[in-house]
């Protein structure tokens, strides 16, 4: 069911110098730094190089040891380590940094606040500010030139969707991409920054594994196959160099599960004599396929990353009950927290991610990374559409939008967190260049 491509809980939506040891080292260093340093592009106001923020693990710990550049947003400014997915929303007067006239074509309708009549705009004019550092605003040039010649896959729903349009929003400072779609079926997009040579691709996937319409006569009611893979996003993935995985809404509608071919139970499906397995059973099982299929991928060798669950914010009634989301400002951290299913569905991407980081590891070298956007999306009930999606007059089929985010907006934030995460790897692979370097000197 298709209302101006929205996606709700309960229903779908509108990429030799070989005698001279000290030489060759020297050599390996210039050329890592040439390919990840962005040299040029740099705009006034962001950040001049991709290490003023670093890390030495998965979890986006920050180190301090390297200096803020000039121009930065921030730059890491403590002595300690610094988790950049604790703290606080603070003002930032600066923002927003597109418009819904510079991006027009990628912002959907149903999240163009200010074409709509929004009329508290400082939704726009906030920043995530971390506990113990800086977290610089998103620098498209120096994006680009992290990703110059990779590719970067979305696999997940329309919140998934949602942040691609926001990194196309982002992106568009420097450069529009060009569509390079394989279909014209709008759940899988793929465009490419031909300057760069950046693939960026879309895959819809809510369940994450192989599902099929479950009744027609019920309209919404899905069987969901937990051990077997979607291949409709697992046979594209093993080219691209990123793939990032999120899911989490559409869990909360009735959901019929199989496996092995046979149906075992469901969530909220009230058919008699059938075991009510309910909606986290789903979630851990399907994450747990989803993962076992990135490992299991013969020739796939890129950085798999996590983002993970961003609760709604519908208050005084459900999604279709009249629940809306009318706060204009975020919450300080001490005003609310993560309860009930949602810190549930937390917990169990966490458990599912940790276990295939160290299966995948383990048994072929892979890579994983987190995107904890959790607690930074919870603090922001004031980023969501809410009913400034269409004008006032028109008659549509369409809820109160407290599930997706308004563009520009909070959700742009999360591309501050991706960027991020790209500069910690990239520093990782400098730092093991060096070390295999030395190991070879050694050994020499």
């Amino acid at each position: 069911m298709k209302f101006h491509a929205i996606e709700l809980p309960l229903g779908k939506t509108a990429n030799s110098i070989r005698n001279s040891p000290k030489i060759t080292i020297l050599v390996t260093i210039t050329l890592v730094l040439l390919t990840l340093i962005p040299l040029y592009y740099l705009l006034p106001g962001y950040a001049s190089f991709p290490w003023n923020s670093s890390s030495s693990s998965s979890s986006q710990k920050l180190s301090s040891a390297i200096p803020p550049s000039s121009g930065d947003h921030g730059g890491v400014t403590s002595g300690r380590e610094c988790d950049i997915f604790s703290g606080e929303w603070i003002p930032n007067p600066e923002a927003p940094y597109y418009t819904n006239l510079s991006c027009r074509w990628s912002i959907h309708e149903h999240q163009n606040c200010m074409k709509y009549g929004r009329p508290d705009l400082g939704f726009m004019k906030w920043r995530w500010k971390p506990d113990e550092c800086e977290l610089p605003i998103f620098n498209p040039a120096q994006f680009l030139e992290i990703v110059r010649g990779k590719s970067m896959a979305f696999v997940g729903d329309s919140v998934a969707r949602n942040q691609v349009q926001s990194l196309i929003c982002l992106l568009s400072r420097v450069m529009y991409p060009v569509d390079i779609s394989y279909t014209r079926d709008e759940d899988f997009k793929r465009w490419n920054y031909t300057t760069y040579n950046f693939t960026l691709a879309t895959f819809w996937t809510p369940y994450l594994v192989r599902i099929n319409e479950a009744d027609p006569n019920k309209i919404g009611l899905f069987n969901l196959y937990l051990d077997e893979f979607n291949e409709e996003w697992t046979t594209h993935i093993e080219q691209f160099d990123y793939v990032i995985i999120s899911a989490g809404h559409w869990f909360y509608r009735p959901m019929m599960f199989y496996e092995k071919g046979t149906l075992v139970g469901c969530h909220y499906c009230l058919k008699e004599n059938l075991t009510d397995l309910n909606m986290l059973y789903g979630y851990r099982k399907a994450f747990s396929t989803a993962f076992k299929a990135i490992n299991s991928l013969p020739n796939y060798k890129g950085l798999t990353i996590l983002r993970t669950f961003a609760p709604s914010h519908f208050e005084n009634g459900v999604w279709n009950q009249g629940g809306n989301c009318l706060r204009t400002k975020p919450f300080m951290s001490n005003e609310t927290h993560l309860e009930g299913k949602d810190l549930e569905l937390y917990r169990i991407q966490l458990e599912e991610f940790s276990i295939a980081e160290r299966e995948g590891k383990k048994s072929r070298g892979l890579r994983y990374g987190l995107l904890d956007t959790t607690k930074a999306s919870l603090l922001r009930p004031d980023g969501h559409p809410s009913h400034y999606g269409h004008w006032p007059h028109e008659n549509v089929t369409l809820y109160n939008d407290c599930v997706h985010w308004c563009l520009p907006g909070a959700i742009d934030t999360w591309n501050d967190f991706l960027l991020e995460t790209l500069k910690i790897e990239g520093r990782k692979s400098f730092e093991g260049s060096i070390h295999t370097s030395d190991r070879k000197m050694r050994i020499r």
